[in-house]
C-alpha cells in the first residue's frame, strides 16, 4: 500500500503516517508527472494546490483513495471517482476556525482602513482626515453559507452585537442568535456580506451584477470561501462605482490573481487582499494533518 502525499501536511501528521508501516511517499509532483507516477499510488493526499482531474484519476489504475487535506472538494473530480469506486475522504470544518478569523480580521480592515492606513504610512503618508470608517457594532452581517466556518463567524460577529442573518439552502434553524432568511434578504438588508459555501454549479458566480444591484448602497464584501463565487468583473465595477465601500479577498477565480482583471481589482484602494491563507495557520494545518491521517488509515483498514 503506497500512499503520496503530493501537498505538504503538518510535520507531526507526516510522522504519524511514517509510523504506520505503509510505503509513505511525498512531494510535489505537476500534473504530468502526477499522471506518470499514478498507477503506482493506492492513496494520494492533496490540499487546494494540486487538481485532482479525470485524467488523473483515469491513470490511478490501483487508486483507492484520495484525501483532501481541507475542507472544499472543488478541486476534485468527485464524480470521477465515484465512477471509480475511488473513495474521496476531506476534513470539513478542521480550519473552521481559523477562515472564521481571517473573515473577522478582512471585515475590520474593510471597514477602518488598516491596510490603506499601513501602506500610506510606510510611504510618508499622514491620511488621517481621509480614512474615516464604520464601526461593526449595531450593523446587520449577512452570512451566505452556514456549514462550519459560516457558523464559527456567526458566534464572532455576535460578540460584536451585530444583528446577523444567514442563507444556507439546507439550514433551516439553528441554536444561535441568528436569523436563518432567503438570500434576497442578505442582499437587501446586510451591510456586511461574508460568503461561506464551495465552488459548485450553483455557487458560480452567485454574487454576480444583480446581486450587487440588489444589496445596500456602501456594503462591504467578504469572500474567504472560493474564488469564483464572485464574478469579480461585477465586483471590479461596484467597487468603482460605489455601490459596494470595500472588499476583503483571501480568493480569487484566478490564482494567483495576475490576469489583467484581477491586477485591476488589486489596484483599487478599497480593496484588501490576502494570498488564500484562511487555512494558513498552525493550529488549523495541526488539526487537518492530524483528521485526515486518522481518515485513511482507518479507510484503509476498510478496503
Amino acid at each position: 500500500m503506497r500512499i503520496h502525499v503530493n501537498d505538504p501536511l503538518d510535520k507531526l501528521a507526516m510522522e504519524k503516517l511514517k509510523a504506520s508501516g505503509y510505503e509513505v511517499t511525498e512531494g510535489h509532483l505537476e500534473k504530468e508527472e502526477l499522471i506518470k507516477e499514478m498507477p503506482n499510488i493506492n492513496v494520494l493526499v492533496v490540499r487546494s494546490a494540486t487538481k485532482v482531474t479525470a485524467d488523473v484519476i483515469e491513470a490511478g489504475t490501483d487508486l483507492k483513495i484520495i484525501a483532501r487535506a481541507g475542507t472544499g472538494l472543488d478541486n476534485v473530480d468527485v464524480e470521477k471517482a465515484k465512477e471509480k469506486g475511488i473513495k474521496v475522504i476531506n476534513t470539513p470544518g478542521a480550519n473552521g476556525i481559523s477562515v472564521a478569523e481571517l473573515a473577522i480580521g478582512l471585515m475590520i480592515a474593510c471597514a477602518r482602513h488598516i491596510a490603506r492606513g499601513t501602506i500610506d504610512l510606510k510611504e510618508g503618508k499622514w491620511t488621517k482626515k481621509e480614512l474615516k470608517g464604520h464601526e461593526l457594532y449595531k450593523r446587520t452581517a449577512g452570512i451566505i453559507g452556514f456549514g462550519n466556518i459560516g457558523k464559527e463567524v456567526a458566534k464572532r460577529l455576535l460578540a460584536f452585537d451585530m444583528k446577523v442573518l444567514a442563507y444556507d439552502p439546507f439550514v433551516k434553524e439553528t441554536d444561535l442568535n441568528v436569523e436563518i432568511v432567503e438570500l434576497e434578504r442578505i442582499f437587501k438588508e446586510s451591510d456586511i456580506i461574508t460568503i461561506h459555501v464551495p465552488l459548485n454549479e450553483q455557487t458560480k458566480h452567485l454574487i454576480n451584477k444583480e446581486a450587487f444591484d440588489a444589496m445596500k448602497d456602501g456594503v462591504i464584501i467578504i469572500n474567504a470561501a472560493r474564488g469564483g463565487v464572485v464574478d469579480e468583473k461585477a465586483l471590479y465595477d461596484a467597487l468603482v462605482s460605489g455601490k459596494v465601500y470595500a472588499a476583503g479577498l483571501d480568493v480569487f477565480e484566478v490564482e494567483p490573481p495576475t490576469d489583467e482583471l484581477r491586477k485591476k481589482l488589486l489596484e483599487l484602494p478599497n480593496v484588501v487582499v490576502t494570498p488564500h491563507i484562511g487555512a494558513s495557520t498552525v493550529e488549523a494545518q495541526l488539526r487537518v494533518g492530524q483528521i485526515i491521517v486518522n481518515k485513511i488509515l482507518e479507510e484503509i483498514k476498510n478496503l
